[in-house]
Order: C-alpha cells, then sequence, then structure tokens
C-alpha cells in the first residue's frame, strides 16, 4: 500500500481517534451582520438605518427581539434543531477597515500590528502533517489562501479535480518527478519535493472522490458544487481534516438588501444539500461548518442604500455535534460605538483556539502563538 494512503496509522500531534473535519465559509467582501442576525426591538437599528433595516415580520424569529434574514431559511431549521450556535460582536483590537489588511488578520491570526507570512490553518499543516499524511487540508479555488499557507507544508488548492488530475497525469510531469527521484539536485530539491507531493495530494484526493455515489442534488451554483466536492471527499473518508471555500462579495456599499439576497440564497441553498448529505450518510456529528467575514459594517447606513466597512460581527457554527446552540452571547449595543461602529467583546482567535483544541484535537497554543481562552459551544 502506498505510504499516502497509511494516514491512520501516523497522526502526528492529531488524536487518533478523532474523525472530526471543518469546513471553513468564508464570506468574502464584509458581510453586514446587523442585516443577517437582526436586533428587531432596537430603535438605533431603525433610526440610523430608515431604508434598509429589515421589519420585524419580514424576518425570521429567532428570539422575542432577534430575528434572522428572511432569505437564510435554512439556518432557521438548524437553529430550531440545535445544530446552529450563532456568535456576536467577533473582532479584534485595533481593527483595520481595508479588506486585503483585515483579511490578512484574520487568515493569519495576528494581530492588528503584526504581519506574519503564514496562515493558522497552514501552521496546523506544519505540526501535524508526516510523510504519510500529506492530505490535511484543501481550498476549493484556484489559488491558495494565506490561511492554508505554513512555514514548511501548504494545503492543496483546486476548484476542479477532475481538471487538475488530469493536468498532472501528463507525461512530462511525471518524468520530471522520475528525473528528481533519479538525480538529486540539492538547489532545487524544495520545487521537486512540492511537486511530487501535489501530484500525489491530487491523485489520492481525485480516486477517493469517486468512492461513494452522492444522492444529494446540489445547486448548480459555484458554491452548490464546491460543497458537493467536498461531501464527496468527507463521504469517502479520506484523511482531510479541514476543508476551505469562499463565496461573495458582500461588499455592499450600494443597493445592499439586494446584494445579500442573491447570496444569502446561493448560501443557504447550497448549505441545505450538503447538511442533508451529511445526515443521510451520519456523518453531521462529525463535521464542523463556521463562517467568518474580514469585517462588519457600520451600524448606519450611507446614502447609496448600503453600509460602509466596520469591525465587529457575527459568526455561524453549523452542527450536530455542538455543546451550546442558539445565540451564544449578547446582541451589539448600538448605544456604544467607537466613530459609528460596533465594538468587538471576543477574539476570533478563541474561536481558532476552540475549534484547534477541542475539534481537530491540538494544541493551539505552538500555532497561533499565544493562549487564548476557550469557548463553550463545542
Amino acid at each position: 500500500m502506498p505510504k499516502i494512503l497509511q494516514a491512520s496509522e501516523i497522526l502526528g500531534g492529531l488524536t487518533k481517534s478523532n474523525h472530526k473535519v471543518l469546513v471553513v465559509l468564508q464570506w468574502s467582501g464584509g458581510n453586514d451582520g446587523l442585516n443577517t442576525i437582526i436586533p428587531t426591538q432596537n430603535d438605533i437599528y431603525y433610526k440610523t438605518r430608515p431604508t434598509i433595516a429589515l421589519k420585524p415580520q419580514d424576518t425570521l424569529r429567532l428570539q422575542d427581539d432577534v430575528g434572522l434574514n428572511p432569505h437564510l431559511p435554512f439556518l432557521k431549521t438548524l437553529y430550531d434543531e440545535g445544530n446552529l450556535a450563532i456568535l456576536n460582536n467577533v473582532g479584534y483590537e485595533n481593527p483595520n477597515r481595508s479588506h486585503f489588511r483585515s483579511m490578512d488578520i484574520w487568515q493569519s491570526a495576528s494581530k492588528s500590528n503584526q504581519i506574519w507570512q503564514t496562515g493558522w490553518i497552514g501552521r496546523f499543516l506544519d505540526k501535524n502533517t508526516s510523510i504519510a499524511q500529506q492530505n490535511l487540508a484543501l481550498e476549493v479555488d484556484d489559488t491558495l489562501s494565506l490561511a492554508l499557507k505554513g512555514q514548511t507544508e501548504k494545503a492543496l488548492a483546486s476548484l476542479d479535480l477532475k481538471q487538475l488530475y488530469k493536468n498532472t497525469q501528463q507525461s512530462y510531469l511525471k518524468a520530471i518527478n522520475q528525473i528528481h527521484h533519479q538525480h538529486h539536485e540539492k538547489p532545487v530539491d524544495y520545487l521537486y519535493q512540492t511537486m511530487a507531493s501535489t501530484l500525489q495530494q491530487v491523485d489520492y484526493l481525485y480516486k477517493n472522490s469517486h468512492i461513494i455515489q452522492q444522492h444529494t442534488s446540489y445547486p448548480s451554483t459555484t458554491l452548490g458544487k464546491s460543497l458537493k466536492a467536498i461531501s464527496s471527499l468527507i463521504l469517502s473518508d479520506v484523511e482531510t481534516k479541514i476543508y476551505y471555500v469562499s463565496v461573495g462579495s458582500f461588499d455592499t456599499h450600494n443597493n445592499q438588501n439586494k446584494r445579500q439576497e442573491l447570496l444569502f440564497k446561493q448560501i443557504n441553498d447550497a448549505l441545505q444539500s450538503f447538511v442533508s448529505d451529511l445526515k443521510a450518510n451520519d456523518r453531521f456529528q462529525d463535521v464542523m461548518i463556521f463562517t467568518f467575514s474580514e469585517f462588519g459594517r457600520r451600524v448606519a447606513q450611507n446614502a447609496s442604500n448600503g453600509t460602509d466597512h466596520g469591525t465587529a460581527n457575527n459568526m455561524f457554527f453549523i452542527s450536530s455535534g455542538l455543546h451550546q446552540q442558539g445565540l451564544l452571547n449578547d446582541m451589539p449595543d448600538l448605544s456604544k460605538l467607537i466613530e459609528g461602529d460596533l465594538i468587538y467583546q471576543v477574539d476570533f482567535k478563541s474561536v481558532y483556539a476552540t475549534l484547534l483544541d477541542r475539534w481537530l484535537g491540538t494544541d493551539h497554543r505552538p500555532i497561533l502563538k499565544a493562549t487564548y481562552p476557550l469557548l463553550s459551544f463545542i
């Protein structure tokens, strides 16, 4: 048996019995959290958003004074089932309102005054990847995000595993790989090792993605196709622990409600198929889906029926393996703002620490380069 298929024998720093899978759903562009989880009895919300605020009767009721955006009905179903947790006021100290810089902070798990060249998932790979285990993370995209880049290890990025597999089967790539094994050249050794690792990962993931015949129907959107591909790998029991996928853009400076409606419908329908697939195959308790956006939006709407870049935001956690469900903490206090922006209460790195320690079974401290308090949702 090839070494790459023997991952169950060598699990690095991971707990040997840990079959948990993490699916990261990045909402790119800065989603407006206040029109996602709506404070339906808050006068400040309605006063500062005269045309884009959602009326109480138009939301999906979570509590007497809290509603969910009406275009996320499947999340309401999950909430009612006890399979959804919502964390409010998530952010970081001294927030940055640049898309690129704030996304770097979230993906690297650095502080706002630090610039790191590796991502938090990449450092997880550095700590846990062994020779026999090189498929621990996959990003469903054409390019690899900073989050999945480590010092010595990197995840595989592919929007189409089938096409990537065909590309890797070209004879000249195999020939180059074979030459490297026969003629060791130190100056370019890293490049050869990277290519060999990629060839192995693609071969392993593509072939194993066809083991399980899926019967759940998925929407034909990009996100629907991405979650279908992720589901096929999860249900095939490959060794991959983390999947990463993005949707957007949520940069709603104008005509916000219509833009959110279109994106939320894509997310809602794709998640409904994905979770149905996991439930039908008895894997929902082993899979944690979580969402994040690089920042929220300002409390007051702008002159274009939209909102500008803000700070703190909400996050969703979806699984039947949650230890705490529903609204995990208080809604944002709209009477206490800093220059019109929300004040964060929960450091997003505590979320990562919790997921690393309690879901993936690995010590968060060397990965996040600090110690963070753990949360109670798992």
